[in-house]
């Protein structure tokens, strides 16, 4: 899977925010989507191998470790999010930008998974959360790295029907971009790991665009 940093990606979900999507949601089907997801991650694992070492190996207590796995847990959160968006949204431009979303971050979990794997790393590291990051005393809240969303939100979200659960997750993923983007700006500040400075800027700047799409959308809803 190759993950776009270009702000017109999010053009499928901008349309449909001006009116011109279709009646009726554009919702992947289950299988296809399954199908998709299991791409993602053969392609993930593949990047971890072809893609090549000209640097040394991450260690195990590492900045680049712990952001991976770090993000991987961060990234997950947000593919439960839009799973639940993409399933039981019944607005065109929510559908779109949750595929989108669940797509994008669970290729990135792919290649994350893949180079811990590469570095003969465990997915889980002995450091508490956050660690990697300095000055990192009060970023994880309640047991939630920066953005995530509380079980109560998630619960919540979940029986949600629309509006109410566009407006929902549209705010909880505007928070949870901010977390990661936090996240991946210390990375860049602290890694010459090509592969990891190369993914926290694709992420900086897909998310980016994704929370200026989100504010347009929010601002659409709630003046409904």
């Amino acid at each position: 899977m190759t993950v776009s940093t270009d702000p017109d990606a999010a053009a499928p979900a901008a349309a449909a925010v001006n009116g011109s999507a279709p009646n009726r949601p554009l919702r992947f089907g289950p299988i296809w989507l399954a199908a998709v997801l299991v791409f993602g991650l053969l392609v993930g694992a593949a990047g971890g191998i072809l893609i090549p070492r000209l640097y040394g190996t991450p260690k195990d207590t590492s900045a680049e470790a712990g952001f991976l796995r770090d993000m991987s847990t961060h990234h997950a959160q947000a593919v439960e999010m839009a799973m639940i968006a993409h399933a039981n949204s019944t607005n065109p431009a929510v559908v779109t930008l949750a595929g989108d979303i669940a797509l994008t971050q669970h290729g990135q979990i792919n290649y994350m998974q893949a180079w811990l794997r590469d570095w003969n790393l465990s997915p889980t590291g002995s450091e508490a959360p956050m660690a990697w990051m300095p000055d990192s005393a009060g970023a994880v809240q309640n047991g939630l790295m920066p953005g995530m969303a509380t079980p109560e939100q998630l619960a919540k979200l979940r029986t949600a029907t629309s509006p109410d659960l566009d407006i929902q997750f549209l705010t909880l993923m505007r928070q949870h971009h901010l977390g990661g983007i936090h996240m991946a700006q210390a990375i860049l500040d602290q890694s010459d790991n090509k592969d990891v400075t190369w993914l926290a800027q694709t992420m900086v700047a897909s998310q980016q665009g994704e929370i200026t799409l989100i504010d347009d959308m929010l601002k659409k809803l709630q003046t409904k």
